[in-house]
Order: C-alpha cells, then structure tokens, then sequence
C-alpha cells in the first residue's frame, strides 16, 4: 500500500529578467533510503521514494531471482521507518552471500552492490508465450497513458514511472518512483503479491531507457514485451538476443564481446 508521501514541499530561486531573485514554492519527489532485511539479515539498501515498499522488496526478491512463488513468502513488515523485512517461509533457504549487495544502490543505479560479473546475471524460466503481438497503433498509444497515470510526475515532473499493459493496450499497474529500476520492482511485486506472475500476456513500459537491469527484471516476471520511452542500450538488446526468450521486433548482429560478457568466469579462455 502507499502509505507514505512520495512528495514533499520545497522552495526553488528563479532568477528574473531583470536579474533579481524570487522564491516560490515548489513540490519534490522525495528520495530516502530503504534497508531491505530477510529475517534480521540485511539484504540491499536502495534509494528509493517513500511508498509501495512492500511491493518493492517483494519486486526486488524475484528480480534477485530469491524467491519465485508467492507462497515462499511469509510476512512482509513494514512498521519500521526505512526498513523493511522480509520472512521467508519455514524450511526456505537463499544464499545471503551470493544475493547481497553492498553499499547504497542509488535511484540511478539498479545493479550497484554488485561484488563481481557473474553476481550480475540471474537464471530464469523461459518465457512460455512466444506469439505474443501487439498493434502498432497501441503501442505507440502506450506512452500518453502511462503519462496521465502518473500522478506524482505532474505535480513534480521529476520521478520515473513503469507500466504493465495487456495486449490490448489497457493499463493494468502503475508504480511510480525516483528510481526506473525501483519503479519496475513495485509494478512486479505487486503482481507478484497478487499472485499474477508470470505475465507472459503482458507488456512493461518504462518511462527511461530500457537498461540490461530493466530487461532482467521484465524476464524474472515472464514478460515477454519491453517498451521504453527512450532508446535501449546495446547491452541490453544483446542479451534479447542471447537468452531468445524475449520478443525483439529486431534482432542485431551479436558480436564475440557481448556473448563474453555474459559467460561464467569460469568458461572464459580469456
């Protein structure tokens, strides 16, 4: 539930045409840390905007590839301030060493904490719908939805914003944080909580650029369309490639360096 405020009031110095300064009042996305726990171990510490916290550790726990069935979970707590814990249920196990992140993951960077290059890469099913299409002219309608859904945005025109859409176009969920990776984890935990996953009938828009980290959280949840207001990265539509698991209107010549950069450490003779 959102049950803090994602905006705070503030005041900003505009400069005037005659060089003289005036104050005005000004509405901010609000960015603070969120320590995420499982039991009493400290898992990841991510700037994020206040709100829907328990869908982003819930969004977070799939994407880190933790747990993958609702039932895993047993209790989500949010009742301290900042923090939020996570109990998995009696006789589950996780590997805090290998899933652990250190240091802050700004609202910038979803993949920060990471201890090495295989720690990157998660293992996920393939995604079961394979046919899925969307029209043209529905997808290119997408963005303006997204945008009047976006309450927070218009009153501060300063927070990222991600989408899941059915085939036909309607919105289904909407989160909306100061981090586009953040804003996924909320839109995914929340799907996860209500036991929708995987949404292989789906479609993710992000309000960014669609990043290798936005791509494998979409794979974590079976979404098997991404979108994205701005361009991808090469990475990023690499791996599409790679994995063959996600529908690319147009695949790029893969090149040795990128398959590289997905290998093991152990498998490289380099």
């Amino acid at each position: 539930m959102k049950d803090a405020h994602s905006i705070g009031p503030e005041k900003i110095i505009r400069r005037k045409d005659d060089g003289s300064l005036e104050y005005l009042g000004d509405e901010l996305t609000i960015e603070e840390p969120l320590e995420i726990r499982i039991g009493s171990k400290t898992l990841a510490t991510t700037m994020r905007t206040p709100g829907h916290d328990d869908e982003l550790a819930a969004g977070f726990l799939v994407s880190e590839a933790i747990v993958r069935e609702r039932q895993e979970l047993s209790k989500i707590s949010t009742r301290r301030e900042n923090i939020v814990t996570v109990n998995l249920r009696p006789g589950a196990k996780f590997k805090l060493n290998t899933a652990q992140r250190f240091g802050t993951i700004s609202s910038s960077c979803g993949l920060c904490g990471k201890t090495s290059i295989d720690a990157i890469r998660q293992n996920f099913p393939a995604i079961k719908s394979t046919n899925v299409r969307i029209d043209i002219d529905t997808l290119l309608s997408l963005p303006e939805k997204l945008r009047k859904a976006q309450s927070d945005f218009a009153r501060t025109g300063g927070i990222h914003a991600a989408g899941i859409f059915d085939a036909n176009g309607e919105l289904k969920i909407v989160r909306e944080d100061i981090g586009r990776h953040n804003a996924v984890d909320k839109a995914i935990g929340h799907a996860f909580l209500d036991e929708l996953l995987p949404l292989d009938r789906h479609l993710l828009l992000v309000s960014g650029r669609a990043s290798f980290e936005i791509v494998q959280k979409a794979l974590a949840a079976g979404l098997p369309l991404v979108a994205a207001v701005s361009a991808p990265s090469r990475t990023s539509s690499a791996w599409f490639w790679i994995e063959n698991r996600l529908s690319a209107g147009r695949r790029t010549q893969l090149q040795d360096r990128d398959r590289k950069l997905f290998q093991p450490q152990s498998s490289r003779s380099d």
